[in-house]
């Protein structure tokens, strides 16, 4: 079907499934497009995220934000889509006249629009890159990074696996690594006491942040990984996919196992230590769910940021008045403490550019950097 994308001053339609085909990284809609579904990387309406509560609190400048008209046009990761189309639900409750479309074309495709100055706000589920810092630069695009939460990379099965509860990362390796491609194709090849079962492998596509952070994190280098898996840019893919394969293993960011727990099976994962550790709001806030804990960001145009709609729609997203929504069920990430939140907001009014990853992703990476950049 024809890829719509999310407009926040319509309400959040009900969860539609997607194809389970591998998405194509190719067929990408366009995040202006209109309607009430959401665009994803196999052209299909993805499943919105649930209702979320009310606004904790009402917003100060809440008479301000009704004289608000527009459009911020945003785009990129999946993982980072149900914060920020919670954000825009909530922000057009008290300011109905501006649409916030909300597209899913994965992190690094987010960033070939961002960069060519196609959008207002790139979602990310990882920090922007040396060369897509460069590709902006080309294009006369500065950007203020605004990090929004942690994530934790969940590890998945079918509720169907009996078997599989708890993975070591050498285990994750050995069984994404590029190497593997071809030759590692059952269970009992990765650990005896397995089943000599298909080992059927989903998980992110190539233009996804969290294909890049969970390389990172696994084989100690973005980007490598075997290419004989079922691969999609839109979690919602996976999670048909991996729900209904009994010999399946795949991973995505936690809130899509949240949204979906009645369907999945988490695994717990083994950092070395001999410890097993499932991903959970604790784990993730306390650090021990390692190494598949990350911040996520959104990124906003230095331009685009100086018209109201935006500047008032990112303040509104970093405030009391939709934060503690992040941590809730039906968001589904770890919400950041009100310090760091006022001190990513300075850091934003003030205009300050530029990225604070210089590097690009970092395992294990956290955002103290940010209360005293």
């Amino acid at each position: 079907s024809a890829a719509a994308s999310a407009v926040a001053s319509s309400a959040p339609s009900a969860a539609a499934s997607a194809s389970g085909s591998a998405a194509s990284a190719s067929a990408r809609p366009s995040s202006a497009a209109t309607g009430s579904g959401t665009p994803t990387a196999s052209g299909t309406p993805r499943a919105s995220y649930p209702s979320v509560p009310n606004s904790p609190t009402q917003p100060q400048n809440a008479a301000a934000l009704r004289g608000l008209s527009g459009e911020v046009i945003i785009d990129g990761s999946s993982t980072v889509f149900p914060p920020t189309a919670a954000a825009a639900e909530e922000f057009n409750k008290f300011a109905p006249n501006v649409r916030v479309p909300v597209g899913v074309s994965g992190t690094g495709g987010g960033f070939k629009k961002f960069c060519a100055g196609e959008t207002a706000i790139q979602n990310a589920s990882r920090p922007i890159l040396p060369e897509e810092v460069e590709a902006c630069k080309a294009k006369g695009i500065e950007y203020i990074e605004v990090p929004i939460a942690y994530d934790g990379l969940a590890i998945l099965s079918s509720p169907r696996n009996t078997f599989l509860d708890c993975i070591t990362v050498a285990e994750l390796k050995k069984i994404w690594e590029p190497a593997a491609q071809g030759q590692i194709k059952t269970w009992n090849q990765v650990r005896s006491s397995w089943p000599n079962q298909p080992l059927n492998l989903y998980g992110a596509g190539a233009d996804s942040g969290t294909f890049d952070y969970f390389t990172e994190a696994i084989m100690g280098k973005a980007k490598s990984q075997r290419g004989d898996y079922t691969a999609s840019e839109d979690d919602n893919v996976l999670v048909q996919g991996i729900s209904n394969d009994p010999n399946s293993l795949g991973y995505f960011g936690y809130a899509y196992y949240i949204e979906n727990q009645s369907k999945l099976k988490l695994i717990g994962v083994d950092s070395g230590n001999g410890t097993c550790v499932k991903p959970s709001i604790e784990s993730v806030n306390n650090a021990s769910y390692q190494p598949l804990s990350r911040p996520i960001f959104i990124y906003v145009k230095k331009s685009e940021a100086a018209r109201p709609e935006v500047k008032a729609f990112v303040e509104f997203y970093l405030s009391t008045a939709f934060t503690p929504i992040i941590q809730t069920p039906q968001v589904g990430y770890i919400a950041l403490d009100a310090p760091l939140y006022e001190a990513i907001t300075r850091r934003f009014q003030a205009g300050t550019v530029g990225t604070l990853f210089p590097k690009g992703s970092e395992v294990g990476a956290t955002l103290e950097r940010y209360r005293n950049p």
